[in-house]
This record gives C-alpha cells, sequence and structure tokens, in this order.
C-alpha cells in the first residue's frame, strides 16, 4: 500500500531518502491518480522549498559533464552540503528507453552519504530536459539537499528550458572551442552566466587558455543575463580538479551579486509564473489531444497536410473548431 501524501511528505522532510525517491517516481508517473497525488505531496512540501542553490550544468556530449558533476558534487559534499544531482538521461525517440547510466559514471558520488543522483529519462521533452525535473528540484529542496546541480543531455532547446529553473547556469565547454567559435551555438553564450573549459589538463591547458580568451571576447558581443553580474570565463578539469574551487567561488560571488540587488529573489518569482503558464499549456494540451472530436478527426487531417491537399493553418483551424 502506497504511503498517502501527507504521510510521504513527513517522510521526506525528515531526510529519508527512500521516500524521496518514491516522491519523484510519483511525480515522474503519467498515471491520473498518480498525477493527482504528486499534486497534493509538492503542495505539502512547498513550505521547506526554496533554500537550495539551484544550478544548471550544460555541454555537448563527450565535455566531460558527469566527470565534472562528480568532482564538484564531492568538493560539496567534503564541505558539509548536501548535493542532489537531477541527471536528465537522452530517451530514445524510436523506443522511448532510456540509458540512465549517471550512478554508474558518478560512482563514487552515487555511495557518498550526503549525495543523492536521480537519473531520469526524458521522454521526448523539450531539450532532454524531464517534464518533471522542477517538481523534483522541489521535493530535493525539501528533503534537506542545499546544492541541487541539473544536468542536460546538451542538445535541441536543453539550454533554454534548465536555465529556467536555475538561479545560475553554467556552460561546459572543450578546450578546442576557440578555433570553432562559428560552431558554438549563438543561444549558448546568451544564456551563460558563467563558462567553464573543461580537459584543461596535460596537452590541452595551452589550448584552454587560448579557448578562454576568445570565449571570454566573444561574451562582449551579447548582452548579459543579469545587469549584475557578467559572465565569467574559467578554465579547469574534471578530471585532475584543477579550477573546481575557483568554480564554486565563481558561483558564490554571482549569487552574492544578484542577492544584493535583489534580482535572486525576482528571477525565481518570474520563473515561477513562467513555470504556472507552461503547466497550464501542457494540460491543454493534452486535453486537447484527448478529445475524442479531435481525435476522430485527426488522422484524417493529418493525412490531408501530409499529402498537400490542405494547408497546415487551415488544418489547424478545424481540430480546434472540432474542439469547441
Amino acid at each position: 500500500m502506497p504511503d498517502a501524501p501527507e504521510i510521504l511528505a513527513q517522510r521526506l522532510i525528515a531526510g529519508d531518502r527512500a521516500a524521496l525517491a518514491r516522491a519523484i517516481t510519483r511525480v515522474e508517473s503519467t498515471r491520473a491518480d498518480h498525477q493527482a497525488e504528486a499534486r497534493a505531496l509538492i503542495t505539502a512540501v512547498m513550505g521547506q522549498t526554496g533554500k537550495a542553490w539551484r544550478i544548471g550544468l550544460t555541454g555537448v556530449p563527450g565535455v566531460g559533464k558527469s566527470t565534472m558533476i562528480e568532482r564538484l558534487g564531492r568538493y560539496l559534499t567534503a564541505q558539509g552540503r548536501k548535493v542532489a544531482v537531477l541527471a536528465v538521461d537522452p530517451s530514445s525517440q524510436r523506443t522511448k528507453g532510456s540509458i540512465l547510466g549517471d550512478k554508474t559514471r558518478m560512482g563514487d558520488l552515487a555511495v557518498d552519504k550526503n549525495a543523492f543522483i536521480r537519473p531520469s529519462p526524458s521522454a521526448g521533452t523539450l531539450g532532454g530536459v524531464a517534464r518533471k525535473t522542477r517538481e523534483s528540484l522541489l521535493l530535493c529542496e525539501a528533503a534537506g539537499f542545499d546544492v541541487v546541480l541539473i544536468e542536460t543531455v546538451g542538445v535541441g532547446q536543453s539550454e533554454t528550458v534548465v536555465a529556467d529553473m536555475v538561479d545560475v547556469f553554467v556552460a561546459l565547454m572543450l578546450p578546442g572551442a576557440g578555433d570553432e567559435l562559428q560552431g558554438i551555438k549563438k543561444g549558448l553564450l546568451e544564456l551563460a552566466e558563467i563558462l567553464f573549459v573543461n580537459k584543461a589538463d596535460g596537452e590541452n591547458q595551452t589550448r584552454a587558455r587560448r579557448a578562454a580568451r576568445d570565449l571570454a571576447a566573444a561574451l562582449h558581443l551579447f548582452a548579459p543575463v543579469s545587469p549584475h553580474w557578467s559572465p565569467a570565463v574559467l578554465t579547469g578539469s574534471g578530471l585532475t580538479g584543477e579550477g573546481i574551487e575557483k568554480l564554486w567561488d565563481t558561483v558564490t560571488a554571482h549569487r552574492k551579486a544578484l542577492d544584493q540587488a535583489g534580482a535572486l529573489t525576482q528571477r525565481r518569482r518570474d520563473q515561477q509564473v513562467r513555470w504556472l503558464w507552461s503547466m497550464v499549456e501542457d494540460r491543454v494540451l493534452e486535453s486537447f489531444k484527448a478529445d475524442p472530436s479531435v481525435t476522430a478527426a485527426a488522422a484524417r487531417l493529418e493525412h490531408a497536410v501530409a499529402e498537400g491537399r490542405l494547408p497546415a493553418s487551415e488544418a489547424a483551424e478545424r481540430l480546434l473548431q472540432a474542439w469547441d
């Protein structure tokens, strides 16, 4: 018999890790009854949320995100902090399956008593960010974790999605990025508040320093995310640990700058309101697609659009009329 939401909430707030895992599973479920329980659960713990440092990390595959997160996580737990990692794995578009391998890639952090790693399949949602990552973040905060790291798959529009749920957005870059600035997505440089050139070890150190200089120059072409913070470019290595302390010092400086200006509180408020409307849009779309009148007409209209017999705009209008 599963715990009632209020019981699960009490156990979670008391620091029961098994309760936290079950709560996130409840949140991720697509069953209507589980979704109702999840909403009640999150409402019950809201008073215990909002105290954690919310940090987003992104980077292309191969940049070393898992190694970096494990190194940063171990650095923070050694200082007595409790660290939660929400790592979103890419789901297969064909099978909807997911690797869910982060606990394997972060072996040392996975067995740290002050850390919690939750790999979640993206289920094809925008940019690989699991649909329920925001709710999972709140549950981790309620469970007493004071740093929440959100790792993205680093593809698509994941940067935009993650940046809208965290306090600071860190982009990991490869040492050769300075040679290939034309290939770096403009959107990434517009969103990043800290750029960390990873793998700056061994023979890569010279390339990493050059990449950092080029990235710093490129950042001058974009308006900063916040008028109270100028994006920082750092170098280091998740493998050796070089630059990890400097990275955390920079995250701390960013938080202090926004706190002093009152911008951090406002950022979170704005994120919450956008989250509200995002949830409304999701529910409306679900209701629309589930409507019998819409499903009855959808296949025929899709076929007409695919064959070029009907413009998409007209097909959309007919589907909306069917919904009405």
